[in-house]
């Protein structure tokens, strides 16, 4: 009988999300539950205001930085998410695309990537079909049960709470510009 040790696959120590985060050319972002812990507030004139995360803007910008293109896909419309990926210099955002592919489509001819060099941030079932897609499908803890399984990377860190900030460090990290992004609070 063969020896189990010798027929086993070769050790890789390094984990699938990381050599996967390693790939990622553009990270897009879903919105509600992502870039926002998903709660819509309602003012009495019937204005809808979102809560970003300073932390998670820090990342994109740090990770831009790096090469790193980020997008923003979301089903829903918001002239605040226009203003927050202003403020953060995001050139592609999609808005009120229920069928997330078309948008998908539209970024990858324009930046001339592939799939495989994307990752998505997504929470929900709407998210799935570019979970599916992507090299690196990443959700965040109250993220969809759905969605969760199918995901290469579940953050620690909650949507709107500093998600998107662990992963553009993950990404960073993983392609070895961490520490050259940070230098210059070092400094």
């Amino acid at each position: 009988m063969a020896d189990p040790v010798f027929n086993a696959a070769p050790f890789n120590p390094v984990p699938d999300h990381v050599r996967r985060a390693a790939s990622v050319r553009l990270l897009i972002l879903d919105v509600d539950g992502v870039l926002t812990d998903g709660s819509l507030t309602y003012g009495a004139d019937g204005e809808v205001t979102k809560t970003f995360n300073v932390l998670d803007g820090l990342g994109i910008e740090l990770l831009q930085k790096t090469g790193v293109q980020v997008a923003i896909i979301s089903a829903r419309k918001s002239p605040v998410v226009v203003r927050r990926a202003a403020d953060l210099k995001i050139a592609h955002v999609y808005q009120g695309t229920h069928d997330k592919r078309i948008a998908f489509a539209e970024v990858l001819a324009l930046t001339g990537l592939s799939a495989p060099e994307c990752a998505y941030i997504g929470d929900d079932v709407i998210d799935l079909p570019l979970l599916r897609k992507v090299g690196f499908a990443v959700t965040v803890p109250s993220g969809h049960p759905e969605v969760q399984h199918r995901a290469h990377y579940v953050t620690g860190a909650n949507g709107g709470r500093g998600a998107v900030r662990e992963v553009c460090d993950l990404i960073m990290r993983a392609q070895n510009t961490y520490d050259t992004a940070l230098a210059p609070y070092f400094a």
